[in-house]
Formats: C-alpha cells, structure tokens, sequence
C-alpha cells in the first residue's frame, strides 16, 4: 500500500479546507455519541462504512479501542446534539523514508446527507494531517460505496480500483501559518456553535418544563 501512496500523484489544485459547518475534534468522553452514531447506520451504509457487515458487537468493540491519542475524531451535531457526521482518522504505521499517511473513513446519517457533511469532514481532517506533518490523505472502501468515491473524486484525489473495492490517496502541501490558524478558527467556532446549541436546548427543556408539554391528538 505504501508503494502506491508514494507513487500518487498530488492534485493540479491541492485539497483546501474552508469550510462553514462546524466540525468538533472529538474525544474519549464522546465514546457514547460515537457509538449511538455508528449503531444508527443501517446494514447497508455499515457494511460501507466498514467494508463488510458490522453487527453491532463489532461497532461496540470498535468504539472501545478508539484511541483518541494516537488517531483524530471529528464530528458534526444537529441542533438536539445528536452527532450525525463523524471521520476517523488513523495515522498510519511510519515507514522510514516513505511519506507519513492517514487513512480517512467518515459515515454520516440519512438525515444529514446531501449537506456538505462529508466534504467538511474531509476538509477538518485535510487540514488536520497537514499541521501533524502527514504528506498523504488515504481512503480505501468498497467501490461501489458512490458516495465515497464522489467525495474522494471532488477533492482530486487519484482513485484505483481492484477487485471491488477502491483506494484514494491525496498528497497534502505542507503546514504553513495559515493552516494553523484555520483549524484554531474551526475548532473555535465548532466549540462556540456546540455550546450554543446546548444552551438552546437547555432552555427549551426549561420552558417545557415550565409551561408543560402540549397534549398531542391521537
């Protein structure tokens, strides 16, 4: 694998984040969101996420070894809080004298699809690898997972195909003073909107409580 991503070819326009949907990095006392997340993905968009079928003992095993140290976490909440957006990055074993690499792997739920989700995902975690000095941004999947393949293909990467599934490498530029910037902004902002949303949704909870919730007509 670490032949091919030395030979990739990077972009005529490198992947650049510049995104507007606040993307949180993720940590170990999110475990619980990450795992209600990943339970909520139905058999099919599993078995993309993660290659093959997943019953739900491979997700819960797959949560607890999430080492939020050594790899990045980057999610995406709805206004109840509820993650619908998530990347895993996995930093590569380092192989003297080859490019240092990630393997990227995002799922997003039905209700947050054809939002944006994925690419600002994809942008957090480009920006991400490039000021931890990663050279090359990677996705393997299934390559009849459209959706991720569109992704990798909107963000220039160079996609090979074998035997049904499919790999997408992206060479990154450099940190630079800019990038730095960018993701404290990011990281910034998504704070800001998380801790909006969560007083908006305390206050809510209050005046239901206050005021009583509305008998619904059945």
């Amino acid at each position: 694998m670490h032949n091919k991503l030395a030979n990739s070819h990077s972009p005529s326009k490198p992947y650049m984040a510049g995104q507007v949907i606040p993307v949180r990095e993720l940590h170990a006392g999110h475990r619980e969101e990450i795992l209600q997340h990943l339970l909520a993905l139905g058999d099919e968009d599993r078995r993309l996420r993660f290659g093959t079928q997943t019953p739900d003992e491979v997700i819960h095993h797959y949560v607890e070894q999430l080492d939020f140290n050594k790899d990045a976490v980057f999610g995406i909440f709805n206004a109840d809080l509820r993650l619908i957006g998530m990347a895993h990055l996995a930093y590569l074993p380092e192989i003297q004298g080859q490019a240092r690499a990630a393997e990227f792997g995002v799922s997003v739920l039905p209700e947050g699809r054809a939002q944006g989700l994925g690419t600002a995902l994809l942008n957090r975690s480009a920006v991400h690898s490039r000021n931890s000095n990663i050279q090359i941004l990677y996705v393997h999947c299934l390559a009849n997972n459209k959706a991720m393949m569109h992704l990798a293909q909107k963000a220039g990467m160079s996609v090979e195909y074998a035997y049904g599934d499919a790999d997408a490498y992206l060479k990154l530029p450099p940190a630079n003073p800019a990038t730095i910037v960018e993701e404290a902004a990011n990281e910034q902002w998504a704070d800001f909107d998380y801790a909006l949303k969560e007083n908006l949704k305390l206050a809510n909870q209050a005046w239901w409580w206050f005021l009583g919730r509305p008998n619904v007509a059945r």
